[in-house]
């Protein structure tokens, strides 16, 4: 079985929404504040019996109107579904555990928990009176936390919660809810035997060899570690009477001043006596760290991250403990569920990729934990798991909205063509785009380094808006687009730019084999002779109407590429001419040129002919023939990458000078309208 949806109304940001869980790994992403941790605690409110279900008024949704306020008292409600997984042994126990709360029969069977924090029916007239007079929320809360609160009660419902039956604690017993919060004392938690958790896994791993032999009978295993705990316990008895032995004068000596202070009144004489048993010798055990050297040291003195590794391992030992029927016989728990709030919090993205791997291969192969939650901001842990295993939180307006992943994808061979796509696409850099706020994806790097800077010149920051850069290395956007598109209502409704070259090109009527790039001033000149084609107009018309996608390109008539359209926009702008371009006292001088000269200064090379020829053949004025020649040259000289770090640079620093020595810089209006359009 597997908890396969959980329902919160009510419940701090959850005003009310419904999210479906993975029979396994369920890594729960999305940005500050959006719930994450929220959907833990509503968990562990249903079924962990180690906490407490007494809520605090700030753990009450406060999306409310004083109308609602005071039509009826705050509630919080909590429904997790069971489910019967799909290769569930018919012997296990799973079925015999949620029996008695079954709301489905026929297989897959499904079974309801709902926890409720709720003011008793009693109470209800006087908590209608109290509010009758209120006239805002925020007094209408300060009355439910000083009047009311302490009314307030929890239950635990088991099948149809209508029907108001109290879920018996002898199964809740058997769900055994492990959770690891960010914020954690590990050194408190495990690296002395005297704590509880380390005890309890070395009391159940000491003799494994015994225990775990599946070739002795239990009769013979009980026998042999007895006969090793007897053996344990003479050799103790002999320590013991070493110690009584060494102490035989000195105790003399401290029972004297015991009788002297009366403490031997009535008789009654102090002594020293006990027993040593294997267990209680634990307490002497201290985990330390052994090197290859042979060269020891307290687990205390470890890294924070490492000594966390070693606490979760004993964690997971310790879960195998408790879901061992032979060790704990009816006490054993049926279902282990592994809950971790951001594991990034205390290792290093490399142990973050290695531990996830590690939990998936641990519930896959020894099946020791059946379910595991993970809450994270870490895109190394998302590259760890596959899309399926994703679930998006997303918070915009505060309007909690549920994307998953690995659902948006149809069963067509386009579909899975796309999923396969994307999740070879999303390592650690790429999956930013699940965590950001919003995104824009871009076909290119020089698109990627440079926007942030660009947004920057036309009065905004990317980085503040919780804006996404993501290069997608082509013309790929419709696999990523169908991760936000909410045609289905799997999609993370967070609003997506793509930014895409028109790319112009033609290809020859008589004997033409493809499509060839060409120039603007060259795009539909010679219809008769050639047919054209450009990438943008039909997909931008497609998203028109969209509301959380919308492309972006250049000019359809006047522009080609992202490099094309920097110049286009800035024809005169000599600091965009970088170090690592061909041509550049060239083109620097073409800048300084009216058309005519420029024209007659451009090198002998056939593309230059070509350039010219073209030019000279369209009906444009020469203003614009003047900016579409060094448009031409500039695009033709300039390499992709380093060109695009050392114009980051330069823009950057051109912003940092006075208002007064400052440059113009033109953002291409292209990017103007996608970067408003995406913030507005």
């Amino acid at each position: 079985m597997y908890i396969s949806k959980i329902k919160i109304k009510g419940f701090r940001n959850f005003k009310e929404k419904e999210i479906l869980f993975n029979d396994g790994i369920n890594v729960i992403i999305g940005h500050n504040n959006a719930g994450k941790s929220n959907v833990l605690k509503a968990i562990s409110l249903a079924i962990d019996t180690q906490s407490s279900k007494r809520l605090d008024v700030h753990d009450f949704n406060k999306h409310t109107t004083i109308e609602e306020l005071k039509a009826n008292p705050p509630k919080v409600s909590i429904n997790l579904t069971i489910s019967q997984s799909k290769d569930e042994d018919p012997n296990s126990d799973d079925l015999v555990t949620v029996g008695n709360y079954l709301i489905k029969l026929a297989s897959p069977y499904e079974a309801l928990l709902t926890y409720e924090f709720f003011l008793p029916e009693n109470e209800r007239q006087k908590y209608i009176d109290a509010l009758s007079e209120v006239d805002n929320t925020k007094k209408a809360w300060k009355v439910v936390q000083h009047d009311f609160l302490r009314l307030y009660t929890s239950r635990i419902w088991g099948g149809d919660p209508t029907l108001q039956v109290q879920a018996d604690s002898e199964s809740l017993q058997k769900f055994d809810f492990q959770f690891l919060d960010a914020i954690r004392d590990v050194e408190r938690d495990m690296f002395s035997g005297r704590n509880t958790l380390l005890r309890e896994v070395l009391d159940f791993f000491m003799d494994y060899n015994i225990k775990n032999d599946a070739t002795k009978s239990t009769e013979t295993k009980f026998a042999e570690i007895k006969t090793l705990k007897e053996a344990f316990s003479t050799n103790a008895d002999a320590l013991l009477q070493t110690l009584q032995d060494r102490m035989r004068e000195g105790k003399g000596q401290i029972l004297d001043y015991a009788k002297q202070t009366g403490a031997s009144f009535n008789h009654a004489n102090p002594d020293f006596d006990g027993s040593l048993s294997d267990v209680e010798l634990f307490s002497a055990l201290k985990l330390i760290i052994e090197y290859e050297t042979g060269i020891t040291i307290p687990a205390t003195h470890n890294g924070l991250g490492y000594n966390n590794l070693i606490f979760m391992s004993l964690l997971l030992a310790k879960m195998q403990v408790n879901s061992d029927g032979n060790y704990l016989g009816s006490n054993a728990k049926v279902f282990p569920i592994l809950a971790i709030e951001e594991p990034e919090a205390h290792l290093h993205p490399a142990m973050q990729y290695k531990f996830l791997k590690f939990l998936k291969k641990n519930r896959d192969e020894k099946k020791k934990v059946r379910q595991v939650f993970v809450t994270t901001h870490s895109t190394q842990i998302t590259s760890a798991v596959t899309l399926d295993e994703i679930i998006c939180l997303h918070n915009e307006n505060d309007i909690l909205s549920v994307g998953y992943p690995g659902k948006v994808f149809s069963e067509t061979d386009e579909d899975k063509k796309s999923k396969a796509y994307v999740q070879r696409f999303l390592d650690a850099t790429k999956s930013d785009m699940l965590f950001a706020q919003k995104v824009i994806l871009v076909e290119g790097i020089a698109e990627e380094l440079l926007l942030a800077t660009m947004a920057k010149y036309i009065g905004h920051s990317l980085e503040d808006n919780h804006v996404a850069v993501i290069n997608v290395g082509g013309r790929y956007f419709s696999h990523f687009t169908k991760l936000f598109d909410t045609f289905s209502p799997y999609a993370i409704p967070k609003k997506i730019v793509c930014l895409t070259d028109r790319d112009p090109s033609r290809k020859k009527r008589n004997g033409g084999q493809h499509f060839e790039k060409c120039y603007p001033y060259e795009y539909c000149s010679e219809v008769a002779n050639y047919e054209y084609a450009e990438n943008a107009e039909d997909i931008i018309n497609a998203f028109n109407a969209n509301t959380t996608i919308h492309f972006f390109s250049q000019d359809k008539l006047k522009s080609k590429t992202f490099e094309y359209d920097l110049i286009l926009h800035n024809p005169t702008l000599d600091i965009l001419v970088t170090d690592s371009m061909k041509n550049q006292e060239e083109i620097k001088e073409l800048m300084t040129k009216n058309y005519s000269d420029a024209l007659n200064k451009l090198r002998t090379s056939a593309e230059n002919d070509r350039i010219a020829q073209s030019l000279e053949a369209s009906s444009w004025d020469e203003d614009e023939k003047k900016k579409a020649l060094v448009a031409s040259r500039y695009l033709n000289s300039v390499g992709k990458g380093e060109n695009a770090l050392e114009l980051c640079n330069i823009l950057e620093e051109n912003l940092l000078l006075p208002e007064n020595e400052r440059k113009t810089f033109n953002v291409p209006q292209y990017i103007k309208d996608a970067i408003e359009w995406l913030l507005q």
